[in-house]
């Protein structure tokens, strides 16, 4: 129920002013209307999926979806014209399952199984005078137009290079400020550390092109930073966690879809290659964390100056030497050496990605997660289709004869990667009722179509800030909505759709709690079981004692990224009422032993690096962790005292 916080995504509130706005004024202005309605709401759609992150990330991100809209707004729209109430029924039940089983796989496929519903809700629920084949176009149209703001415009800092940073500075060299004083427990061995030759200095111009991957990028080093500075404390797991999620948002927005098979451009080569760097600066920084013991300040004062460098797109510079005293140190030293040469003259070396394959992918949606999403969905989006059917055969939706908005209502709450399934409801139904009321009051002062087509470019500029609360954003794409289709000729209809909504939430809170067949929390399990095995995979690698450090890295980054996305499924189950939050219980006990086996074997790994064999306490702490994890597995949705 709490409220996202962050600086206002100015740039994201520029896009979300110029998309709907201006497509529905230039229709208007063109006599076409109805299409303009079609373009708007798709922008309005493609304004939700517009998240922070790269720019090549949000083809994907946006494009995707908008494809799986088309496809919804052509289903519907001949499911509509040319099928009876009960065979539309069910061919849209049939689409809820499909919608909600891709949902299963990602963030991206989540989204694309929610426009894939709404759309066709939209399609068969308000018919247009346009034939199809002309308001496909117009909704792809619309969304392209978005993709193509976010693609084309640049953000308000963009400014990529800093003629101040680095300046005089040349290649890395230790500052003597930071070199440690030599005593007895220095390592007695020379230091093996070549002098590297000067590189090219980065061109100072402006870049708004690649501004996403870099603070993604800028974000991992003060991550790794912020580990070193909580290690000892009993805010390093905080930190490490903190540090899986910027090495995830920095891997999604370097990884996203290109024409070529590798990076095309200087630019984009060194930020990959510095991302690659800041792989074993984090394994170094985990290890320190595991061994519970302070480190000293200076340690975080080299990733904070490349953290700065990679802001300002300039070189290194001196960077402090840790002392050497034990194996993480000298990890720590020999990461931060090597970051330096990459930010010298760095190339682009692969990102450490599994791609998940299409076997993968189906087996994600028909096993036990994807099986429980597509059931719960197609039953929501089922039963609130036939309902919208009764109610609109029986006339009792008075003047206007859209129906489209239960169905579509539904496919909101029936998602559970939005939040548990009470709250969700809440803030819908609060949402709805305050965006309804405050139409109802713009409708009847506002000059039309003039005043809506402005009070449409402000919902839109709306968007993104909304996004940071589901009952804001319900209430701003309530406004948004209402005003687009009494544009496109709908009497004001505030009362009808409170009522709606109130009945959407209804359904999917009774549909939401009935028990259906199989073992309920699938999504948690599933989660779960794919931790355990990218742990296990990871586990056998390290102590396999392989030289394959890439390997070892793609695997490590497998590991914490199934952790972080389990970690995420558990939270949200926790937060359900007890009939649904007891069926994952324990899991989150599960995923704390999961997350110390990966921190230990990351520790191991580093050890094993420096001297080729284990310490007791390593060996220990492995056996111990094994051993418990195997007490847990299979306890999840059991009783909290069986632990």
């Amino acid at each position: 129920m709490r409220a996202q916080r962050g600086p206002v995504p100015w740039a994201a509130v520029t896009r979300g002013a110029l998309a709907a706005g201006p497509l529905l004024l230039a229709a208007l202005l063109a006599g076409r209307a109805s299409l303009g309605v079609v373009a708007a709401i798709a922008a309005m759609l493609a304004g939700i999926n517009d998240r922070p992150g790269s720019r090549r990330t949000s083809v994907r991100r946006i494009g995707v979806p908008a494809l799986a809209g088309a496809v919804g707004l052509l289903v519907g729209s001949y499911a509509g014209a040319h099928l009876g109430a009960f065979a539309l029924t069910l061919v849209l039940t049939g689409l809820g399952l499909v919608g909600g089983g891709i949902s299963a796989i990602g963030p991206v496929a989540s989204g694309t199984g929610t426009q894939l519903l709404v759309t066709s809700a939209v399609g068969a629920g308000m018919p247009l005078p346009d034939p199809v084949w002309q308001t496909v176009p117009a909704f792809l149209a619309g969304a392209g137009w978005l993709l193509a703001l976010r693609l084309l415009l640049p953000t308000p800092v963009s400014r990529t290079g800093d003629p101040r940073a680095g300046r005089g500075r040349g290649p890395y060299r230790p500052d003597s400020r930071f070199a440690p004083r030599p005593d007895k427990r220095s390592d007695p061995r020379p230091d093996p550390r070549p002098e590297p030759r000067p590189g090219p200095r980065p061109d100072v111009r402006l870049d708004f092109r690649f501004d996403g991957e870099r603070v993604a990028v800028a974000e991992v080093y003060d991550a790794v930073a912020a580990l070193l500075d909580a290690a000892g404390t009993e805010h390093a797991g905080a930190r490490r966690a903190a540090l899986t999620a910027a090495l995830d948002h920095a891997q999604d927005a370097l990884a996203g879809p290109r024409l070529r098979r590798h990076p095309s451009s200087a630019a984009e080569r060194r930020l990959h290659a510095q991302y690659a760097a800041a792989l074993p600066l984090g394994e170094a920084a985990t290890a320190l964390a595991w061994a519970e013991r302070t480190v000293p300040k200076r340690a975080a004062e080299g990733p904070r100056r490349l953290a700065a460098a990679v802001r300002g797109n300039s070189l290194a510079g001196p960077l402090p030497a840790p002392a050497r005293t034990d194996p993480a140190l000298r990890a720590l030293d020999a990461a931060l050496l090597h970051a330096a040469e990459v930010f010298d003259r760095g190339r682009a070396p692969d990102l450490h990605t599994r791609r998940r394959s299409v076997a993968a992918l189906v087996r994600t949606v028909l096993g036990a997660g994807g099986r429980e999403y597509a059931l719960r969905a197609g039953l929501c989006f089922g039963a609130a289709v036939a309902t919208a059917q009764g109610l609109h055969h029986g006339h009792w939706y008075g003047a206007h004869q859209h129906w489209y908005w239960l169905p579509a209502t539904a496919v909101f709450l029936v998602k559970p990667d939005l939040g548990p399934l009470v709250s969700r409801v809440l803030c819908r139904a609060a949402g709805t009722v305050l965006g309804a009321l405050l139409f109802a009051g713009f409708a009847a002062v506002l000059p039309r179509p003039e005043g809506l087509v402005v009070l449409v470019a402000v919902c839109g500029a709306l968007v993104p800030v909304a996004a940071r609360h589901f009952a804001a954003q319900t209430t701003v794409v309530t406004v948004l909505v209402l005003a687009l289709v009494m544009v496109g000729g709908e009497p004001q209809a505030s009362a009808g759709r409170i009522g709606e909504t109130l009945l959407a939430c209804a359904i999917v809170l009774i549909v939401g709690h009935l028990p259906v067949p199989g073992q309920r929390g699938g999504g948690v399990r599933a989660r779960i079981d794919a931790a355990d095995a990218a742990a296990h995979a990871y586990l056998v690698h390290v102590l396999g004692e392989s030289d394959d450090r890439a390997a070892r890295w793609t695997l490590r980054r497998e590991a914490y990224r199934t952790l972080a996305e389990a970690r995420a499924a558990i939270a949200r189950a926790a937060a359900e009422l007890p009939a649904l939050a007891r069926h994952s219980a324990g899991a989150d006990e599960v995923a704390a032993v999961l997350e110390r086996l990966v921190d230990t074997t990351t520790a191991c790994a580093v050890h094993l690096d420096d001297t080729g064999r284990l310490t007791p306490r390593h060996t220990e702490r492995l056996a111990a962790l094994r051993d418990e994890l195997a007490t847990r597995r299979g306890r999840v949705g059991r009783s909290r005292t069986l632990a």
